[in-house]
């Protein structure tokens, strides 16, 4: 296989992992501040959906992007209240999340099916672009796989280099040691909830404005559970996390490549790769498992009063 076919796929890969990223990062935020939200597939078809309508009724991509990361953030608030306000199970109110997300998105979707929307294309990065090999992978992208290209950075600053961070990294680890610093680990662990919704909807909102610029419905096919696996895979790691997203992004462009120069094997099968993958990943993770443990705090309620 020559240049002239890996460098398609590679570059397809990078845009297939982008949604995926984004989502990681929000979910592995949520979970750094002690809250399991497994609806990270509900905001993100969430974030897809109000990202197609506010661009096919203004024609403004940037705010259709902000308005979908704000609107998941607030539709993720739904699981803080469960949990943090009723002290509901966490696994159940996010399996609740992702099938009303769900289902929302493609009742109200439906309407708008086939229906297409500006968004964002790529375009070369002066210098950068005229690199061998790289250029052509990394730098003919769109605006928000450049933006991407920084996220798991800054996560890591803001984690390990701030005092927000440094915060909410301490509400999911032990909330009363956060409590008794002068902190208050409830009001963390809602931030941490808003805005890992925020980007979680940021990915559904690629998927809409930047992967295919139009709405069908089950947009993310997923791609939500993927990413909660990856933050597990990923040792709650924002680097690794980078390189799981590409990994499974490959793993999908492969796929539809193969289906596309007509494959003889089953299509069912090419479509049931990723998710192979994803089992194949747990596996592997649980196996060796001596990577950051996961946050001591992770899943257990703050009781009123405690």
């Amino acid at each position: 296989m020559g240049l002239e076919l890996i460098i398609p796929i590679l570059a397809a890969t990078i845009q297939s992992g982008t949604p995926i990223l984004y989502a990681t990062l929000g979910e592995m935020l949520t979970e750094r501040s002690g809250v399991l939200n497994l609806g990270v597939e509900g905001m993100m078809i969430f974030g897809a959906f109000f990202a197609f309508l506010v661009s096919h009724y203004t024609g403004s991509p940037w705010l259709a992007f902000a308005c979908a990361g704000i609107l998941a953030g607030l539709f993720g608030l739904a699981h803080a209240v469960v949990c943090l306000v009723f002290q509901g199970n966490q696994v159940v109110s996010g399996l609740a999340l992702t099938i009303l997300g769900v289902g929302l998105a493609d009742f109200l979707g439906t309407p708008y099916v086939g229906l297409s929307a500006d968004g964002f294309s790529p375009f070369s990065v002066p210098l950068l672009s005229s690199l061998p090999v790289l250029g052509d992978i990394f730098f003919k992208q769109d605006a928000l796989v450049y933006l991407s290209y920084f996220l798991p950075f800054l996560f890591w600053f803001f984690m390990n280099r701030t005092k927000w961070g440094l915060a909410v990294g301490a509400a999911g680890e032990n909330p009363a040691a956060c409590f008794a610093a002068g902190l208050n680990p409830v009001k963390l662990r809602w931030a941490g909830i808003f805005f890992g919704g925020v980007l979680c909807g940021l990915g559904g909102a690629y998927l809409s404005l930047a992967y295919t610029h139009l709405w069908t419905n089950n947009m993310t096919a997923g791609r939500g559970w993927i990413a909660v696996a990856l933050v597990i895979f990923a040792f709650w790691r924002p680097g690794r996390a980078m390189f799981g997203a590409y990994l499974f992004g490959g793993i999908m462009a492969f796929q539809l490549r193969l289906q596309a120069v007509g494959a003889t094997l089953p299509s069912s099968l090419l479509l049931m790769l990723p998710y192979a993958l994803t089992i194949i990943v747990l596996l592997f993770s649980s196996a060796r498992g001596k990577g950051r443990q996961a946050p001591a705090a992770l899943g257990v309620n703050i009781e009123p009063g405690e």
